[in-house]
């Protein structure tokens, strides 16, 4: 038990998990064949990567022990990440519909039952004590509106004005508010004070900014460059563009207006991103967050075994991926 990873508690619960979900899909009723049919279609093809459903079960297990009670929100988790992917790549542009099965249409109103009609209806079902599912559900809208509030801001993101700063308020928004609200769900669910909830709150926030800096170097990793090819503002090319003097800024910034349109201007600036100096500076700000999350771990405590995992777990989204002697490409690349 010592050694077990997050993969190892996504493997026992993987079952359990989809069988929540499936319950969720049963609740739309006969009348809503054909929504319930859509909905299914959207969760086989956007299929997540790596499974931190597991998440609100080890908060949940940290809390009490027990994972199991937290099921219904590992659905929640899955279902409304689902429809955020589904939601991010339409606003990148990208093909969103699902040939043979949906048009993009079908597909966008699909994405919405998924992520706010089946999360509400998991809160209001049974297995969820009455006595929690308001703050479940203030939980739930306030992570929409502080997620949805931080993928604007990354829209209009403008590398001219970016900052260290600035873009990591944009992920604790676009991706901190789903991780600290699932974190702050499980807590509550557990019967956790106000203090701890709020604790647990601010990990899953911390956790969400270091899971962005996973997902942000696996895209260069690809091979595709696809936040360069969209105008995505990161924070590695906020890095860049900060610490850079006058004559590079320039430069960079003349690369980042054309690479929407230019390959060679996205190698390029692919090729700046991966400098020594920047990497080196890179690796330390990851290590705060890092130490940071790992701080607001051990204030919270709790059951050892369950806890050993979430260090685990921060460590894994806290990886440099990047190194500046060897980039390999054509890796897997992975949204959340």
């Amino acid at each position: 038990m010592n050694s077990m990873s997050y993969l190892d508690v996504h493997r026992k619960f993987s079952e359990e998990i989809d069988m929540e979900v499936a319950a969720a899909l049963s609740q739309l009723g006969t009348s809503s064949r054909t929504t319930r049919n859509a909905v299914a279609a959207l969760l086989r093809h956007r299929q997540l990567k790596h499974p931190l459903t597991v998440l609100p079960l080890l908060v949940h297990a940290a809390e009490t022990g027990n994972p199991r009670p937290a099921l219904p929100l590992s659905a929640i988790h899955l279902l409304w990440w689902t429809s955020a992917c589904y939601m991010d790549d339409l606003a990148d542009g990208h093909s969103t519909e699902i040939p043979g099965e949906l048009s993009e249409n079908e597909a966008l109103l699909s994405s919405v039952v998924t992520g706010n009609t089946l999360p509400i209806q998991i809160i209001q079902s049974q297995r969820i004590p009455e006595s929690v599912r308001g703050a479940l559900t203030t939980e739930l809208a306030n992570s929409w509106t502080i997620a949805a509030d931080g993928q604007m801001e990354d829209m209009r993101g403008d590398i001219g004005s970016a900052t260290r700063k600035s873009v990591v308020e944009t992920y604790r928004g676009k991706s901190g508010a789903p991780f600290g609200m699932i974190t702050a769900m499980a807590a509550i669910l557990s019967g956790a004070p106000d203090e701890r909830i709020a604790l647990w709150r601010e990990f899953g926030y911390v956790f969400g900014i270091l899971w962005q800096l996973f997902n942000d170097q696996e895209d260069i990793l690809s091979g595709r460059n696809e936040d360069l090819l969209n105008g995505t503002v990161t924070y590695l090319l906020a890095c860049a563009a900060e610490d850079a003097p006058l004559p590079a800024r320039a430069h960079i910034l003349s690369l980042c207006a054309a690479a929407g349109g230019s390959r060679a201007a996205r190698a390029e600036l692919a090729e700046i991103l991966r400098g020594p100096a920047l990497l080196r500076r890179y690796r330390e700000d990851i290590d705060g967050f890092r130490d940071e999350a790992h701080r607001i771990l051990c204030r919270l405590g709790g059951d050892a075994t369950h806890l050993r995992v979430l260090q685990h777990l921060v460590d894994h989204a806290a990886q440099m991926l990047l190194q500046a002697e060897l980039v390999p490409v054509g890796a897997a690349s992975g949204t959340y």
